[in-house]
């Protein structure tokens, strides 16, 4: 659509609110309620579809009441036919003056527009070309819309409208609100999931006075009463294993996180998350735990062992794939080998010829971390457990029992995107004291600034003073589970409302 085309339909758009405008006027003159609420539905549109799918005569004799919004009209004389939209689908309706008087009809005419909100009553019945429709006896404007719906034929096609507008996307675009059902019922499916393996669901503080439980830079506000900064939090972590320490066995909860990081098709600063946390188990039980909960999620919603996902297909009836973070980097450059990185000289070489930047202080675990993140995650395709993180990129983690280099800790990724992060949690509150501090004094190395500008939790460390039984705890990405499952690219097409950048005036 070229500028002649679009200044074109601004004009046309804005004559046709002009126009709405003045119906409403008129509406509002000579009526004493314009906006009614007394109308009373009795069937959907999609339950309506089903029983004239399933050739059930029974409604064809019941008087319906129906409402929705006007999508489509095609106006034929002394007859009208016009499809409405509601929650659950479409219905088309038949009106005549027949049906609904010859002054009624008129009225119809005048003053109802595509996007009014409308109620029905009237009867099922076949039309000429064996469609089945409603017969309108009575009609009621119940909303009236005072600007247009976008083009018919175009749709809502520009993005930063779709996500301003979601109301917008919503009423045109059916693939959005599939997207939006199928959330629900994926969230829904993981709430049953968890009820049935016997978690209690818990709800946890979303503002923190001291921000922890993963490494991200945090949302501050400002606590008028307490005279103190306030942090969004960026995960539950700390506060979920303390109620494992009071004796909870299983927990989770389905919540919002906050990091003050970057926005792309995989990054939004307000995302879903749900954790959950096990006592007396570890990081090998929560990878079947979380294989059988994906796979069962799937399968029941989508009917379906076979997941597609742009161009790549998985059966679900296949098992995961598992590799350290080590064999990752070797499968995908066979040139090195894994004794080659477990060398710091041979590691710097690496990153070298792969043009990875790195710190003179790292060690060569964030090393091979950065070489996995920077050239391999893009990479990872089939359903796959990478695991033996390097304890410097996982403070919270417990050390493997045989090389205490590496930490008792998974990532599952697929298509390139991090599902899911699970760990056997550290419990020893001495080793925790020492990885904080060390994670304390790093930042301060690095950023030259006071050790009161950083976070040090001594209440978490205390709690776990008391001691936290032997534990397992995993997150899961919900955003990019609903991408995943409902084959979208971007972050943005599956939460109602992502974060846009703030319109200048």
């Amino acid at each position: 659509m070229n500028k002649n085309d679009n200044k074109l339909n601004n004009i046309k758009n804005i004559n046709e609110i002009k126009f709405r405008y003045k119906k409403f006027k008129t509406l509002k003159k000579n009526n004493n309620i314009v906006f009614p609420n007394n109308f009373k539905i009795n069937i959907t549109c999609n339950y309506l579809n089903q029983i004239i799918n399933n050739k059930n005569n029974v409604v064809e004799k019941k008087t319906l009441n129906v409402a929705g919004r006007i999508i489509n009209m095609r106006i034929m004389g002394k007859a009208s036919f016009i499809n409405i939209q509601d929650y659950t689908g479409k219905m088309q309706v038949y009106i005549s003056q027949n049906g609904i008087s010859s002054n009624q009809y008129k009225k119809f005419l005048e003053e109802y527009d595509l996007g009014d909100i409308i109620g029905i009553i009237g009867y099922v019945f076949q039309t000429k070309t064996k469609v089945l429709s409603i017969f309108c006896q009575k009609i009621y404007l119940l909303t009236k819309a005072l600007k247009p719906l976008p083009d018919k034929y175009h749709g809502l096609q520009n993005k930063e409208i779709k996500y301003r507008k979601r109301y917008l996307d919503l009423i045109v675009n059916k693939q959005t609100r599939f997207i939006f059902k199928k959330r629900h019922q994926i969230i829904l499916n993981i709430r049953d999931f968890m009820n049935k393996n016997n978690f209690i669901e818990v709800e946890t503080p979303m503002m923190h006075t001291i921000p922890g439980g993963a490494l991200a830079k945090p949302f501050i506000t400002y606590h008028n009463k307490y005279n103190t900064n306030i942090y969004l939090r960026i995960a539950p972590e700390l506060y979920l294993k303390r109620l494992i320490i009071g004796g909870f066995n299983k927990i989770f909860e389905i919540n919002r996180n906050f990091r003050n990081e970057g926005i792309s098709t995989q990054h939004n600063p307000e995302f879903t998350m749900m954790e959950l946390y096990i006592a007396y188990s570890d990081y090998k039980d929560l990878m079947i735990f979380f294989e059988k909960l994906f796979k069962k999620i799937y399968k029941k919603i989508f009917k379906s062992n076979i997941l597609k996902y742009d161009s790549y297909s998985f059966n679900l009836d296949n098992s995961f794939h598992k590799l350290t973070m080590k064999e990752a980097i070797v499968k995908f450059y066979p040139n090195f080998s894994l004794q080659s990185l477990e060398n710091i000289n041979q590691i710097i070489k690496i990153s070298n010829l792969l043009k990875i930047p790195i710190d003179p202080e790292w060690n060569k675990g964030k090393i091979i971390s950065k070489i996995f993140e920077e050239k391999i995650i893009h990479k990872i395709i089939e359903p796959t457990f990478i695991t033996e993180y390097p304890i410097e990129i996982s403070p919270l983690s417990r050390s493997n029992d045989t090389n205490s280099l590496y930490t008792d800790r998974f990532e599952f990724f697929i298509c390139g995107m991090e599902i899911a992060n699970g760990f056997s949690e550290l419990n020893d509150s001495e080793e925790q004291k020492k990885r904080f501090q060390q994670q304390q004094n790093n930042k301060i190395i690095k950023n030259k600034k006071n050790i009161n500008d950083y976070f040090y939790d001594e209440d978490y460390i205390e709690a776990l003073e008391y001691g936290l039984p032997p534990t397992a705890g995993l997150g899961i990405g919900i955003d990019r589970l609903v991408m995943l499952f409902t084959n979208t690219k971007s972050i943005r097409d599956v939460i109602l409302f992502p974060m846009l950048r703030p319109i200048r005036i």
